[in-house]
Formats: structure tokens, sequence, C-alpha cells
């Protein structure tokens, strides 16, 4: 057992041989965007990084292994949001990947928000680096909506972020700081939990 607030390693290559049914597939889909080769090359089209196509994957998947409480500003929403705060390089990829996902009911948008007061109405939100300087700032403001704040450097955990995807080992990967979920009242899946590289507090706001 690992003891509470402590730093866990997970070998997530072992587990899509146990999980089994409908959320299995999911879970080794976001699994195969965690592990797949991830260079500074573009894509096809030769405009978007693959590193940011990546992370448009796995941005558009996460709703489905995070459950926002009842009194959360979500639940009066009209639409579940996902906002990108700070420069970034999806180009249209997030807008297409989520155009057709259904959350809780409510149909999707992709906001590029540039002011901080306008935070609050997101539910998923993804910092830019570009924004490492003014964490503080930005995660504060945040914090009234109660949105899965996502960021894609080493220190967003350290500043109270609640993930941040990283690619500069040799496969991309996520980590989670369980605290920061927490005092959202937020719950994310044991599932995909087993997936990231690193979980801080993992003894707590897990839901299985």
């Amino acid at each position: 057992m690992n003891p509470p607030g402590g730093i866990v390693s997970v070998d997530s290559s072992k587990f899509c041989c146990i999980l089994t049914r409908v959320r299995a597939t999911a879970v080794c889909i976001s699994l195969a965007l965690a592990t797949a080769g991830v260079g500074p090359q573009t894509t096809a089209q030769g405009s978007i990084p693959n590193e940011y196509v990546w992370k448009a994957n796995f941005l558009a998947r996460s709703a489905s292994f995070v459950d926002w409480p009842g009194e959360s500003p979500f639940q009066a929403a009209n639409s579940f949001r996902w906002c990108v705060f700070g420069t970034f390089s999806f180009g249209t990829t997030l807008a297409e990947l989520t155009r057709d996902v259904v959350v809780n009911g409510k149909k999707s948008e992709v906001k590029w928000i540039h002011k901080e007061g306008d935070l609050s109405g997101c539910q998923i939100i993804f910092v830019s680096r570009s924004e490492e300087k003014h964490y503080a700032k930005v995660l504060d403001a945040a914090r009234a909506g109660r949105g899965l704040t996502v960021g894609e450097t080493q220190d967003f955990l350290d500043a109270g972020g609640m993930m941040t995807l990283l690619t500069d080992g040799s496969s991309p990967g996520f980590e989670v700081n369980l605290e920061a979920v927490q005092a959202a009242r937020l719950r994310v899946s044991s599932r995909l939990l087993a997936l990231a590289k690193r979980v801080v507090n993992r003894a707590t706001a897990a839901k299985e």
C-alpha cells in the first residue's frame, strides 16, 4: 500500500491487459496516446506539431474520466467548455476532436480565453507554458468554476495545477496532483490515474 501523500510511479503498460468492457477501450486509447512517440516534426498537414495533436487528443478524451460535483457551476451551464489560455498551437484540432462530444447531456465548445476572469466558466482548462510566470493568478481565477486545470510544464503541479502533459522524455505522458483535484471537489477515475507517470497525493480524490 502506498503511503498517503506519497508520490507514486506507475508502469502504465501493464494496465490495458486487466481493463474490461466499454471503459477499457477508452482507457487503452488514452494509453496509446500517452505512449506514442512524439517528435518536433509536424503532422501530414505540415502545420500542427505532433506534440499538440497528442495534447488535443488527451484533452478531448479526459472528460470521460472526470466527475464534476452536483454543486459545480458546470451543472447549470448550457454547454461543456474546453478552454485554452495563453499561447497555443492547437489550430482547430481540439475543436474538431470535441465537436460531437456530449458530456452529461451538454454539447461541447472550445473557447480561446484571453482574460483570467473568464476562466470560471470553463470545465477543462489548458494553460499554456507561456503563462508559467502567472500560474498563481491564472489558477486562482479558475478556482471559482471548479474546472480541471491542465498544464504542460513540470512546475504546473507545484503551482497548484491538477494535471500536466509532458513531452520532454522518450515518450509523452501525464502527471496528476490529486490534492488540487480534491480541493475542487472533482473526482478522477482510478482507471485514468493508473496510466499516469506520476501521481501526487494518490490516496485522496480517486473514484472507482
